[in-house]
């Protein structure tokens, strides 16, 4: 048995109305090998257990001051780490903020709190200050935590760490299942959390999802440390901590799904005044930019550039249930674009740093490209002994930028210098180092 599974058994975690299972704890025969994936087989352990209650109960939402006050007093006064999630309206409003934020934290329970009723969480932000917080893809979170005024200074990523011990499938569910033996229901993931009143199955599934986050942690911190690995996880989570936010996208009407369609400089400014004046509309209206305009219809107009309104109604995602004045006010985004002299237009793809795409290597430098080749084989295999995705031993671009413009010397000593250079952390730079000099002397 793994230090994950002892963890996973020794656990005192609950299943419906807060009562224990019947053996007095986890039934979980453990954790996986996460080389050969998941030990709970229907065929040689037990099933998974349902998770049904949070162990208290539902929290009551809070909503004024005076009740997140006293959560605020009984956070600051538990002990250890502090389970932290947030919910989103994705898909349905503007915008990532968040809708709802979820925590749990020995001797102080579990919490949900709204934060549109409560929108400054900066005091309950600095009463965690130097507390570990648990969250499970901390990067899809922080953002939104920040804007309410919650900024971790440490914290513990569980779905990257399963990443690194080498889980084949790191969802929160699949992880609290293969590791502790629950199963979570998932159900309300993709709801729009900016219901009011929020429903209680949605409540109840947001404070399962905080409930097991510490066990959690501590299941996948000792099977880290029995890998070897712990040192290179505290690594990355600082690395995340420490990370400013990210910097606005430049021209994000760009990303627009189906831009690989669009060729011609007249073309994309059309995607361009139609993604803006949809931006601008949905901002106002608080809704999802996708439920005001589909990108489909906005490269639609872009590929076709109708003359009229008649013409623009004529395609698809401008149907019938596009009303006059809609219609008049894409038609006009449209016809500025139209309007625009050559020196205008945008240009067909935004300015490249950093080394061309691989696909053109081979022509442009023939060495650099067979450097890449074996660079890629040797980080592949290295990964794969290491039992992690490749992605996160290194990162990609990181590889691609040594190999195209490697080091004047090629030694131990230069190349890890610039994986440094490039971000990469020091266990980063250990591990990948030595098979990349051996990369680059081919």
């Amino acid at each position: 048995m793994t230090d994950a599974q002892d963890t996973a058994a020794d656990s005192t975690l609950r299943t419906t109305g807060g009562a224990p299972p019947d053996d007095g704890g986890s039934s979980v025969t453990g954790a996986p090998n996460p080389a050969t994936g998941p030990a709970n087989d229907p065929d040689t352990g037990p099933e998974p257990i349902p998770l049904l209650e949070p162990r208290e109960g539902i929290p009551p939402v809070v909503a004024d001051d005076e009740t997140l006050a006293r959560v605020i007093a009984a956070f600051a006064a538990g002990s250890g780490p502090v389970a932290v999630d947030a919910e989103r309206a994705s898909g349905y409003r503007y915008g990532q903020r968040a809708y709802l934020v979820q925590l749990r934290r020995e001797g102080a329970g579990s919490a949900l709190i709204d934060p549109v009723a409560c929108p400054d969480l900066s005091g309950l932000g600095e009463a965690l200050s130097g507390v570990e917080w648990v969250l499970h893809a901390a990067t899809q979170d922080l953002p939104c935590l920040r804007e309410i005024g919650m900024v971790p200074t440490r914290l513990f990523d569980t779905e990257l760490a399963g990443r690194i011990a080498g889980f084949p499938r790191v969802g929160l569910g699949a992880m609290v299942e293969s590791v502790l033996g629950f199963v979570l229901e998932k159900g309300h993931s993709a709801v729009d959390w900016s219901t009011r009143p929020l429903p209680e199955p949605w409540l109840r599934y947001a404070a399962l999802d905080v409930e097991l986050l510490v066990d959690l942690r501590d299941a996948l911190e000792k099977e880290l440390d029995r890998q070897g690995k712990l040192e290179w996880a505290r690594e990355e989570f600082d690395a995340i901590a420490a990370a400013p936010p990210a910097e606005p996208r430049k021209d994000p009407w760009r990303r627009t799904s189906g831009m690989h369609k669009v060729r011609r400089r007249r073309q994309l400014a059309v995607v361009r005044e139609l993604w803006q004046t949809r931006d601008r509309i949905a901002q106002r209206r608080d809704v999802s930019p996708g439920k005001v305009l589909s990108d489909a219809a906005i490269v639609e107009a872009a590929l076709s550039l109708p003359a009229n309104v008649h013409a623009l109604a004529a395609l698809n995602g401008f149907g019938h249930r596009t009303g006059r004045r809609q219609l008049e006010q894409w038609q006009a985004a449209v016809d500025r674009a139209r309007e625009l002299t050559d020196a205008q237009l945008p240009q067909p793809g935004q300015p490249v740093t950093g080394p061309p795409p691989p696909r053109a290597w081979a022509d442009k430098d023939p060495e650099a490209a067979a450097r890449l080749s074996a660079a890629r084989a040797a980080v592949s295999a290295l990964a794969e002994a290491l039992n992690m995705p490749q992605e996160n031993l290194i990162t990609p671009d990181t590889v691609r930028r040594v190999c195209w413009e490697p080091p004047n010397v090629v030694s131990a000593e230069s190349v890890g210098a610039a994986l440094a250079g490039y971000g990469a952390r020091p266990w980063q730079v250990e591990q990948v180092t030595p098979v990349l000099v051996a990369a680059l002397s081919a």
